[in-house]
């Protein structure tokens, strides 16, 4: 993803593990909104039949300055001659005065937009 959008992705970090496999632990370094952000997260499981992967952020802003906890899944169906992907957010939010995570999510959805793009042109 760095090559494909290096302006949003800047580095995946792999602290513990090894990529794609349960109770590794990786940093993604990204700017949104335009602000250099970093989130930590354990994969907390992979359903390769499925197509699922979730992972669990436990470190940077969206844990340690908004939500209690955040939790991320991620899974691409097929459709038609292609792929859908499916963000699942779920977070507890401190209180009501914390905004839902709406930039994450566009975020998200241009990003893979890009990797679309991406595809489309190889």
């Amino acid at each position: 993803m760095v090559a494909i959008a290096p302006e949003k992705v800047h580095d995946c970090e792999l602290h513990e593990g090894e990529r794609g496999v349960v109770g590794s632990v990786i940093s993604w370094h990204y700017t949104e909104g335009g602000k250099k952000k970093i989130s930590k997260q354990i994969i907390e499981s992979v359903n390769e039949e499925n197509h699922t992967i979730v992972f669990k952020l436990i470190g940077g802003e969206l844990v340690d300055e908004q939500y209690k906890s955040f939790r991320i899944t991620l899974h691409v169906e097929p459709k038609g001659d292609g792929q859908v992907a499916v963000w699942t957010f779920e977070f507890e939010k401190p209180d009501t005065s914390v905004p839902y995570p709406t930039s994450l999510m566009d975020f998200l959805c241009n990003l893979i937009k890009d990797l679309d793009a991406h595809n489309k042109a190889k």
